[in-house]
């Protein structure tokens, strides 16, 4: 009988500690899963204030390139494709130092120099494609500038925050 009960405390033991180590097995798979989600419901929220940073930049930059565009148009009575271009190159000044102050986290691996020719190229490129949707809105489809210049901000800004979140950081 002395026997008896020894196994059978053994076995309840090894019932125990196996029990356990399945239960401990789970939890850990199960906070390991929850740290993931937490981290990437991080990252989430990290990409969601920055794409409303950027935003609010954008918004801040359309103002400046649109008062331009419309002040040298109106006022100046430049053609409207300088009048864009001016628009363009005043906001981006505007953008790069606001950019790189409170929208990305620029990569501090790259020198400045780097960085500023990086932004300074794609928004080229961003100039670029703003001219030949104004072009194409203005001259070929005959809408108005104000109008085309709203459409050709749009895409153009998805394509600057898209470049810059690759390059920049």
């Amino acid at each position: 009988q002395i026997e008896l009960v020894i196994e059978l405390d053994r076995s309840l033991k090894r019932l125990f500690f196996k029990n356990n180590r399945e239960t401990v097995e789970s939890e850990y798979k199960n906070n390991t899963r929850i740290a993931e989600i937490k981290i990437n419901n991080l990252k989430n929220n990290k990409l969601f204030v920055q794409i409303f940073k950027f935003g609010f930049v954008g918004g801040l930059a359309f103002l400046i390139d649109y008062g331009v565009l419309i002040f040298c148009k109106e006022v100046l009575n430049l053609d409207v494709l300088v009048s864009a271009a001016l628009g363009f190159c005043v906001s981006v000044i505007f953008n790069y130092i606001a950019s790189v102050k409170w929208v990305f986290d620029v990569n501090q691996e790259n020198s400045k120099s780097k960085n500023f020719v990086l932004f300074i190229v794609f928004s080229v490129i961003g100039l670029l494609l703003t001219e030949l949707i104004m072009h194409m809105g203005t001259n070929i489809l005959l809408f108005n500038y104000m109008i085309v210049k709203i459409i050709a901000t749009a895409i153009v800004m998805v394509f600057n925050f898209v470049t810059r979140k690759m390059f920049l950081e």
